[in-house]
Parts: structure tokens; C-alpha cells; sequence
């Protein structure tokens, strides 16, 4: 019974911990959740408000609901769990999405693995990783996708 108190305690804790930026566009009431409003935090101090406010922004009919479970599920409920830091979970996903050959996800995530601490010779070493048990191919990938995305943050 103590286990199960914690836990949301611990969740509470795990989402003030995350960096909100400032506050984004005004919300539609179907992200009027608590858990919403914990992966919004999550998820602009991760992949940065500008991107994050305009995919909510941008959120039809249609996409409403792939926001709000997204924004819920995965920055709510996995990425505010205390058992693993942000730069653990960033270079999680950096391995994951080469291995799933996810190019845009790729992309964007490296980012914010930037954001999360993650350095460019760390980033190296997951790749080279990946070439051994996803293959070169997805590793090659990853290093394009990567130096593409460091000429662009080195302004080159």
C-alpha cells in the first residue's frame, strides 16, 4: 500500500523536474489533463517550445487525439518516471529510432538528446552500436542524419 502511495508522489516529482518553457498557445479542452499538462512540460523542455507549440498547435480534428496520446502516454507518463533520466531515455531513443530507421523521429530526437546532455561522441558510440545489431545500413543513417543536424546547430 506505501509502494502504490509513492508512486505518485514520485511521478509528481519526476514531472516538476522537467523545465517548462514558457506557456505555449492556449490549450484545446480536450488536453485539460493533468497528465497533459505534465508531458507538455516534458516535452517543450526536451524537444524545445517552438517545435512542440506548433505540433499542437497544428492539431486538427483529426490529429487531436494523436496529440493528446502522445503528449500524455509518452511525455506524461514514461518520460516523467523517476526510474531513468532524460539523457538515459534520450540516448535510449537515439538507438531505438535508428534501429526502427525512423529518419524524422531521428532527426528530432537528436536534438533533444542535445538538450538532455547528450554529447556528440556519446551519440557516436550508440550508432556505431547500432551498425552491429541493426545493421550499417541503419547506422549509416544515423551518422547522416546526425551530421546533418550538427552542420545545421554549428550554423555550417
Amino acid at each position: 500500500m506505501a509502494k502504490a502511495a509513492a508512486k505518485p508522489a514520485a511521478k509528481k516529482a519526476a514531472a516538476k523536474s522537467a523545465k517548462p518553457a514558457a506557456a505555449g498557445p492556449a490549450l484545446r479542452k480536450e488536453f485539460d489533463t493533468d497528465r497533459f499538462r505534465a508531458g507538455l512540460a516534458m516535452r517543450r523542455a526536451v524537444l524545445g517550445a517552438e517545435y512542440v507549440d506548433a505540433s499542437i498547435a497544428k492539431a486538427d480534428d483529426f490529429m487531436v487525439d494523436f496529440q493528446k496520446m502522445v503528449t500524455e502516454f509518452c511525455w506524461g507518463e514514461i518520460w516523467t518516471r523517476p526510474g531513468l533520466d532524460r539523457k538515459t531515455r534520450s540516448m535510449l531513443n537515439l538507438a531505438m529510432l535508428t534501429a526502427l530507421n525512423r529518419p524524422n523521429e531521428l532527426r528530432l530526437h537528436i536534438k533533444g538528446a542535445v538538450n538532455n546532455g547528450v554529447t556528440r561522441d556519446e551519440m557516436k558510440e550508440i550508432f556505431l552500436a547500432c551498425c552491429v545489431y541493426a545493421g550499417v545500413p541503419a547506422g549509416l543513417d544515423a551518422f547522416k542524419i546526425a551530421s546533418d543536424v550538427f552542420r545545421e546547430a554549428d550554423g555550417k
